[in-house]
């Protein structure tokens, strides 16, 4: 019986990379499924995504082992991950459950192949939610005295429960740059995005007062700089003069929950890298989302 696996890979751009990589996976008696690379001309940076089946019981330690010696001579970042474990995420939420509900339910039916390892809120609104589907719920309330005390205990909830991503689903605290920092690359957000951009209160009221034609929404990994770190998904919907502030709202939410959704699927099927303010985020494999549910 065959074994898959993932081997992401991200080092200086030179001739010969990809051979290098096959190579090795044949040697070992892998059968590669899909593989995507990228090589970014203006960085000089080489990025690598190939998902295979380990068909002779090759296992995580031995490929790792024995991988070290390809990856010091192209001096990579790299890892090897089991496709069928899923990745501990714990959610975050406050007043606006849109995106947690959705999200919920894609986990419950199976569409979110994640293991929820917890909802934190600095809200009880949505605690009988999450109890019911026998989640622990974290209630942190945050203030400008306490917020050091309240991030020192959600890192607690996050070392304690071995959460390997950090989502917040309309989370409205802004965490602080030492937060941030210490878990860079680790946590997602969902921001209301439009065309043009209206930030702080009521967006949507902004939007419709302006008259826009699209309204949208961008997923991100969360930086020290407020709504601007490096995009992971984005899409938009087409509005009219026609409908309301609500309709606007409405629509708005339907599009946080799925671009949210598309994000977290790119995150955990390990298709997002980092290549410094921006991200290199590899397709699906050809199935889709289907597929990657069965990787």
């Amino acid at each position: 019986m065959s074994t898959s696996f993932v081997l992401t890979v991200q080092c200086p751009s030179t001739r010969g990379i990809v051979a290098a990589v096959s190579t090795f996976l044949a040697d070992y008696g892998c059968n590669i499924r899909d593989s995507a690379q990228f090589d970014d001309r203006q960085t000089g940076n080489f990025f690598m995504r190939t998902s295979f089946d380990s068909e002779t019981g090759a296992d995580l330690e031995t490929l790792r082992e024995s991988f070290q010696a390809v990856a010091e001579r192209f001096e990579m970042e790299w890892a090897f991950h089991d496709s069928s474990r899923k990745m501990k995420v714990l959610l975050m939420v406050s007043s606006f459950g849109h995106c947690l509900n959705d999200l919920l339910y894609r986990w419950r039916i199976g569409a979110l192949p994640i293991e929820v390892t917890g909802v934190v809120s600095n809200h009880m609104t949505y605690q009988k939610v999450v109890v019911n589907h026998d989640l622990p719920f974290h209630h942190i309330k945050v203030t400008k005295e306490n917020k050091p005390k309240a991030e020192a205990e959600l890192l607690e909830i996050v070392e304690e429960s071995g959460t390997e991503l950090v989502v917040l689903a309309r989370y409205m605290q802004v965490l602080s740059g030492a937060l941030c920092e210490k878990m860079s690359g680790r946590i997602i957000n969902i921001h209301h995005s439009f065309l043009p951009s209206f930030k702080g209160a009521r967006p949507y009221q902004q939007a419709h007062e302006r008259g826009v034609k699209l309204i949208g929404a961008t997923a991100h990994f969360v930086t020290t700089d407020l709504d601007e770190g490096p995009i992971i998904e984005q899409d938009t919907a087409r509005v009219t003069h026609a409908q309301s502030v609500d309709d606007y709202v409405a629509i708005g939410r339907d599009v946080e929950a799925q671009v949210l959704a598309r994000a977290i699927h790119a995150v955990i099927h390990r298709r997002v890298f980092m290549n410094g303010s921006r991200t290199v985020v590899f397709p699906a494999s050809p199935g889709g989302f289907a597929s990657e549910r069965m990787g």
